[in-house]
Formats: C-alpha cells, structure tokens, sequence
C-alpha cells in the first residue's frame, strides 16, 4: 500500500515538483531569515565573545549592554582583585573615538585599553604581526575590518583599489600618534565600526580625559569556583554588577530585543515564509488528493480501511517534507558560505536553528495532510464506478 503511495506521488509529477517547490521556499525562508536574525544578534556580542580569558564580566550595575559603558573609579579593580574566588582581575577601557587618517579624513571606531601588563582581552588571532608589540611606544592593534576598509587610504592611481593600512603605517588619535603594530582577525560587530586595541594607560591619553575611566573589569575565577556564586560574591561585597559570560551576552541581546525593531521586522519575514509554505503547499497537496481519489476509492472499494488511506497521505507527506526541508537548508547554507570571513553579511546557522526550521516545515506538511485527508475521509467507494 505504501508502495502505491510513493507511485501516485511520484507519478504526478508536474503536481509532486509544485508541492515539492512550496515547501522547500517556506523551508528557505524561515532558515535563511532566522540565521540572518541568529547571525545579526550575535555581532551584538562580538566583543565578549572574542575576549575568551575573563569567567566573569563586573560593571556599573545600570549598565544595560555591552557598549553601554559607565565608567567605575579605579580602586573598584582592587576591591574585585581582593575577593574569595577570584584568580585575577583586569582593567578594561572601551570607548569611542575619532581617528584621524594621514589623508585628513576622520573616522569613529572603537577603541579598547587592556592591561598593560597581561594584555588580557586580546583578539582571538592576527593577520599580521605580533600582539605582544603593543607594549612598544604609541603602539596600536586595529582589526582586518578596519585596516582593510575603514582605514584604507585612497589610491592614488584614479579608479584603484584603496590600500590598506599595513604594519608601520600611523593615525592619529585625539592629536596623539599611533603606529600599526598588527592587524588582528577579530569577529565582526554590530555597528561595523573598527577596533583599535591598544594598553590600558594609552587607551585613557587617546580618549577625552574623564575622572572615571575604568568601563569593565575583567575576572578569572579560581580553579573549581563556582562561577554564578562568586557573580554574587562580588555583588555582595562590592555593589556592582557582575555576570558570566554567557549571562551578559544574553543581557545584551535581550536588550536589543526589547529596545529594535529587529525581532519585529525578523518575525514578519519568517511568518511570512510559513505562511506562503502553508497556502501553496496546502493548496496543492489537496489539488494533488482530489486528482487520486479515483485511486483511493479504488482502493477502499477493495477493503482498505481509513486509518490506511490516511497513513498513505501521511507518508506522502512526510515524504515531500524530508525533501523539501533539505533542498531548502541547503540552499539556504549555500547563501550562508557568501557570509564567510569578512562579509558584511550575517549569517549564523546553529543546529537549534535548523531543528526549528525542520519542525516548521513538518507542521506545514502535516497541516496539507490533514486538509486533504478530510476527502479521503468522506471519500466513497462507489464513486469510482460512477461513469462506468
């Protein structure tokens, strides 16, 4: 019985490729829209995921997000440094400032002031040149996004590629000089600005003197420390606010979820694309069971019973959901593998995601099944032989 399922599927197949085609578009869009909103949401939280060395994140406690910085007085570093728990703690100076090019033009970036004695918080790896070279004078690490775009100078030949900036080259940073030490491989943020690493002690001469100029300290608990009890630890003692990891990189999304149109305008897309996949595939599975109701009266003409008959639509069902949910990620991963390196694109594809599409896609064929099964339902053996 299973067999002749797959053969009235298969046998009709200008209707098979029209069923086949919605349900791999709504299989496209819900993928490739929800790994776009997956992937614009975790540039959210590039820095804290490029910076791998800290457990814990401690912070002015009306801070809202990453770059939602509040400066801290500096002694907060010694009162965090001499808690139970902690392994070590290190300063952090994030801001934002205006470089200026050789060329005269200006650019906003981010800059970043690590210890100048660990240089803890560097970037995950380097294109060019050694980290360690931060320590010489007016040194400074900038990202391959803003050496290669933001910083590159215009080429003198007209119509020429721009050149980027190299190792050597100098901008200058509050009307102080920086010399390019390297170009580090850093992930892409949200506002596309480029980061200029450089030590703690610089980072505060480059950016507007303020009497507060700590933004973060950055801890590494101890070896069997429990990270949300030494989070609270640190509350406790200090008054300010600490998170892992993991829980300030949720604090960050959360609130661009709640403050953007991103979900909204996100949401509208992947609604849409289950509900195309719904109407098209819905409309011709039922056009596709009413041209065989000769064939299932037939076969309920000859004893085979409704529970029967529905498990042949299921599985035709199912069949055309297992195909098309894999043409549809496929293609959608294809459109992904453009978002490599250092693509303007996001695009984030985590197996979460590709469940989540995959149950989609399998509702939207259960719910043409079952629009379909009611005539197979109220279907009567002797309408087969009518026009005998």
């Amino acid at each position: 019985m299973y067999f002749v399922a797959l053969r009235m599927l298969f046998g009709d197949r200008t209707k098979y490729l029209a069923i086949l085609l919605g349900v791999t578009l709504a299989s496209l869009v819900i993928t490739q829209q929800g790994a776009i909103f997956t992937g614009l949401m975790s540039r959210t939280f590039a820095l804290i995921s490029d910076m791998g060395d800290p457990d814990i994140w401690v912070m002015d406690p009306k801070v809202q997000f990453i770059d939602d910085t509040k400066p801290l007085a500096d002694t907060e570093l010694f009162r965090v440094r001499g808690i139970e728990g902690v392994a070590w703690a290190a300063p952090l100076f994030k801001g934002t400032t205006r470089a200026r090019m050789s060329d005269g033009t200006f650019q906003n970036c981010v800059l970043l002031g690590l210890d100048d004695a660990t240089l803890t918080g560097s970037p995950p790896g380097m294109i060019a040149g050694r980290f360690e070279d931060l320590r010489q004078a007016d040194a400074i690490v900038v990202d391959l996004f803003g050496a290669t775009r933001r910083f590159a100078r215009p080429n003198p030949t007209p119509g020429g590629p721009p050149i980027p900036l190299e190792i050597g080259d100098s901008i200058e940073l509050n009307d102080r000089r920086g010399v390019v030490v390297g170009i580090s491989r850093n992930t892409r943020g949200f506002q596309s600005q480029p980061t200029i690493y450089t030590t703690y002690s610089r980072a505060t001469a480059y950016a507007p003197r303020e009497r507060k100029v700590l933004s973060f300290v950055l801890v590494k608990a101890a070896p069997g420390e429990d990270l949300n009890q030494l989070c609270a630890r640190i509350t406790r003692v200090t008054g300010l606010a600490a998170y892992t990891r993991d829980q300030f990189k949720w604090k960050t999304v959360s609130y661009f979820l709640e403050n953007t149109g991103i979900p909204i305008n996100f949401g509208i897309a992947i609604t849409l694309g289950f509900v195309i996949g719904v109407l098209i595939t819905g409309f011709m599975f039922y056009s596709f069971t009413v041209d065989n109701l000769r064939y299932f009266g037939t076969l309920k003409a000859m004893g085979a019973s409704d529970n029967r008959l529905l498990s042949m639509v299921i599985l035709q069902a199912l069949i055309v959901a297992c195909l098309g949910f894999g043409l549809g990620v496929g293609a959608a991963s294809l459109f992904g593998s453009l978002a490599r390196g250092n693509s303007p694109l996001a695009f984030r594809l985590p197996w979460q995601l590709v469940f989540v599409a995959g149950s989609a896609v399998f509702l939207i064929s259960i719910i043409s099944a079952m629009v379909s099964m009611r005539r197979v339902l109220a279907l009567e053996p002797a309408v087969v032989f009518k026009g005998a």
